[in-house]
């Protein structure tokens, strides 16, 4: 440990005195599910707000168009918020990207709405840890570092999407042009409640499987019939098969049929993988090729193949074990013992690192029970977390990466 600087001491007690408690309560008190477009425009204005302290300009950058396959086949694109970019000092000899998410997982009509601090002194509301108090830790991180005297060595760009919890289809473009250059990436996922940070991270892939049969009368002439049904059933039990330690195969939902006396014409498979790397992606890839191919000549059926692997997986390699590094010692010099491990879960920095930038993307709050009405957050992981990215950023602008 080399201890802590005057600069780095003066941003610490700059991170510590923002207001994030109180940001959080007021923007945990917003809902902003994703599909809740008011409620997005909201948190967008917001944060815009919240974010001009700093210098730079911002955009509220238009979503990419998305396709949606609904439950009786039909596709149609989805509309999604708008997304926070803000660029600043693109200059500059050094150059980061930060990234967290406005939006959350709880829809405007669900019960999680309102906020209640627990005996144990944590506070439990919707979106607290999974992210409203990771924005809040990102900005007096970068408030703090405006105030120092490195900051004209640092440029960067921040994006806030409003997809991330539905897969950042919307975004992944927005996030592949702000990574473009950058020496480093911080995103502001949640840390676990001990402080685990997320290391290594598998891949996503999802996917919509629309069958076309031929309907026909049960008992009249079931012969003439093409069973949708029956032919997506033999997709999600020849792709259930391929599973292994490296490839999770998780056939969710099969949506179709009707009467008992009518043959359905129509069927669709919502199916989830899971790859450990690249390698199982093209072999993920392979199956559903191939499964498609003999389903529909065996069962005389049309196939529509919509989705994709949105998060490529996210290894450990040397620039991001650095980068671990960096933030284990800078955790150290603040009395914080950092340690990280792998996770089946995914995020946008999936997407960063796929577009070759290091990142540790769990440099938010401590908290836990994310997605459930049990979320909560530890106050005092604000400031401790803000002080964290401070001084690690502080590092990077003076090459220490």
């Amino acid at each position: 440990m080399r201890g802590l600087t005057p600069i780095e001491r003066d941003a610490v007690d700059t991170a510590g005195a923002a207001p994030m408690l109180a940001q959080v309560e007021a923007w945990a008190a917003v809902n902003s599910g994703t599909r809740n477009l008011a409620g997005l425009a909201t948190m967008a204005g917001l944060l815009g707000d919240a974010f001009a302290s700093l210098p730079g300009e911002i955009t509220l950058v238009e979503p990419t168009p998305v396709d949606s396959v609904s439950a009786d086949g039909v596709v149609s694109a989805i509309e999604h918020g708008k997304h926070l970019h803000l660029v600043v000092r693109p200059d500059a000899p050094v150059r980061m990207l930060f990234t967290g998410h406005m939006d959350t997982v709880y829809p405007v009509d669900h019960t999680f709405q309102s906020l209640q601090w627990l005996d144990d002194g944590r506070l439990n509301g919707p979106g607290v840890a999974d992210m409203k108090g990771g924005l809040a830790v990102m900005l007096a991180a970068l408030q703090a570092v405006e105030a120092s005297p490195l900051a004209a060595r640092i440029g960067y760009d921040v994006v806030i999407n409003s997809d991330e919890e539905t897969g950042s289809f919307s975004s992944s473009a927005l996030l592949a042009r702000a990574a473009h250059g950058k020496i480093a990436a911080l995103t502001y996922e949640p840390a676990l409640a001990d402080g685990t940070l997320a290391g290594a991270r598998g891949g996503t892939g999802n996917f919509s499987i629309i069958v076309h049969g031929r309907s026909a009368h049960a008992g009249r002439n079931p012969e003439d019939g093409r069973n949708a049904l029956v032919a997506v059933a033999d997709i999600a039990v020849r792709l259930s098969k391929v599973r292994g330690p490296r490839l999770a195969v998780n056939p969710a939902r099969i949506e179709g049929g009707g009467p008992n006396n009518v043959v359905p014409d129509l069927a669709i498979l919502r199916i989830n993988f899971r790859p450990a790397t690249l390698d199982d992606i093209a072999r993920a890839q392979s199956h559903i090729d191939s499964a498609v191919a003999m389903v529909a000549a065996e069962h005389d059926v049309r196939i529509e193949v919509h989705g994709s692997f949105n998060r490529p997986p996210k290894p450990i390699d040397d620039g991001a074990a650095r980068l671990f590094d960096l933030v284990k010692a800078s955790g150290a010099d603040l009395g914080l013992d950092i340690a990280w491990k792998a996770t089946g879960g995914v995020c946008d920095g999936n997407n960063i690192a796929a577009a070759g930038v290091p990142v540790v993307d769990t440099m938010g709050v401590r908290g836990g029970a994310i997605h459930s009405t049990d979320e909560f957050m530890i106050p005092d992981s604000l400031a401790e977390r803000a002080a964290l990215s401070a001084v690690t950023i502080l590092r990077i602008a003076e090459g220490r990466l």
